[in-house]
């Protein structure tokens, strides 16, 4: 589901700068930032994965980085498509490094936060994790499903996991 971004700027001549990582995107009309998935549409910056769940899965919360943090709870862990990173070693590549520019691959409705946070409850998950992907790079679904997650009771965390490459030193 396209969106628009909540964290960029218009410059002249219908570009923008993509503010949400450190790789402050400009992007001309039509084109796309690094991690594929944000789009300049006429001088609007447009988010292309909101809604697109790529992986979900309930865990057990001890699989995340985590310490101590609700020991013994379940986690309802969701990602989509891409990434701002271009890691050879990305244990998740084949859904965070996506060739080209993201198109939805699944013909059904976006998967809107409610549906996240009501899954999350019938699955008695006490947190939602933003994980296997970049969680940076679908800021505007995690944004509204954190609200939501919070009226709710529900705890949230990102859970993006590098592994260190010990070739890369």
């Amino acid at each position: 589901m396209q969106k628009e971004a909540m964290l960029y700027k218009p410059l002249e001549d219908n570009r923008v700068r993509c503010q949400l990582c450190a790789h402050y995107c400009k992007i001309d009309p039509g084109e796309y930032g690094f991690c594929r998935v944000r789009h300049n549409v006429d001088g609007r910056l447009y988010t292309l994965v909101y809604g697109e769940i790529i992986a979900r899965h309930v865990d057990p919360i001890e699989k995340k980085p985590l310490y101590h943090f609700l020991p013994g709870s379940r986690a309802y862990s969701i990602a989509t498509p891409g990434c701002n990173f271009h890691c050879d070693f990305c244990q998740n590549w084949q859904i965070s490094q996506i060739d080209g520019t993201y198109t939805p691959q699944h013909q059904g409705p976006a998967y809107l936060p409610e549906a996240v946070v009501g899954d999350a409850q019938d699955q008695d998950c006490r947190v939602i994790a933003y994980t296997y992907t970049e969680p940076t790079i679908f800021f505007e679904y995690a944004y509204e499903t954190a609200r939501l997650a919070k009226q709710a009771g529900i705890s949230k965390c990102l859970c993006h996991q590098r592994i260190h490459d010990p070739q890369s030193h």
